[in-house]
């Protein structure tokens, strides 16, 4: 009867260069290597497929599935505004803004907080044409920079979102419309310019040419800045007060400043 044990065997190494395998000889395959070339063609057949389905409905649907060559708007949502009220930048959601409002000068209504902003918006108590101003607002000011939805809401709410603006050293949230914009830096509670506006003040908003504009000279500026008192902080003690003695300008991040 044949024995079914098999006495083990023991690899050796090649004892010549001859007994290496020959260069011409191609290597053998393995799975791992069936695989992963199969798994990189599926691949590019599921990529072909995609955009062979992109370009027939941009083809059927060229005015919501657009070429690159063809955008929606030339530019893209969010604009950056620079000017002698805010040298540090302002933000504007330019996609928003009504055509007609893309450009607007008017005179300023100053209010100290959101909350007596909303009071005048919800009693009508604004003039068409009006420019709203709310500071002490932002990372310092609010203290934390709180978002300014409720009074662009209210604005939209009866009717004037096309024919005021609103200008804050606060932030917006991102459902926000119309020609508000914010971000003002420095903020208010750092001594910016948007500190020292007044009632009347004539500013001019230009979003294409990314300016932002007080009608003073720099002379007058610099007086009023010279005038201008830092108001007590809103918050004394606690996280939020030292937050507010370290937090940054929302240029920069709004981060806390190293020591």
């Amino acid at each position: 009867m044949l024995s079914l044990y098999r006495a083990p065997t023991t690899a050796t190494l090649p004892s010549k260069a001859t007994d290496a395998p020959k260069e011409s000889e191609p290597p053998a395959s393995d799975g791992a290597s069936l695989a992963a070339s199969s798994t990189v063609h599926c691949a590019i057949a599921a990529l072909a497929l995609i955009r062979a389905k992109r370009d027939a409905q941009t083809a059927s649907h060229p005015e919501v599935i657009r070429h690159l060559e063809n955008p929606y708007h030339p530019t893209g949502g969010l604009v950056i505004l620079f000017g002698n009220l805010a040298p540090e930048g302002a933000v504007v959601k330019a996609s928003a803004v009504a055509p007609e409002m893309l450009k607007h000068q008017g005179p300023a209504r100053v209010f100290e907080s959101e909350e007596g902003a909303l009071r005048a918006i919800l009693a009508k108590d604004i003039a068409k044409g009006a420019v709203i101003i709310i500071r002490y607002e932002g990372p310092k000011g609010g203290p934390g920079m709180r978002e300014m939805l409720a009074p662009t809401s209210a604005i939209a709410g009866i009717g004037m979102d096309k024919v005021v603006s609103l200008i804050t050293d606060g932030r917006f949230s991102g459902g926000t419309r119309g020609a508000a914009i914010g971000h003002v830096s420095p903020e208010a509670a750092e001594g910016g310019p948007i500190a020292i506006v007044r009632d009347g003040d004539t500013i001019a908003i230009d979003i294409p040419s990314r300016t932002l504009r007080l009608s003073l000279t720099e002379e007058e500026i610099q007086q009023r800045l010279n005038n201008w008192r830092r108001p007590e902080p809103k918050i004394k003690s606690g996280y939020m007060y030292r937050y507010a003695q370290m937090v940054t300008s929302a240029s920069t991040g709004a981060v806390f400043r190293k020591e």
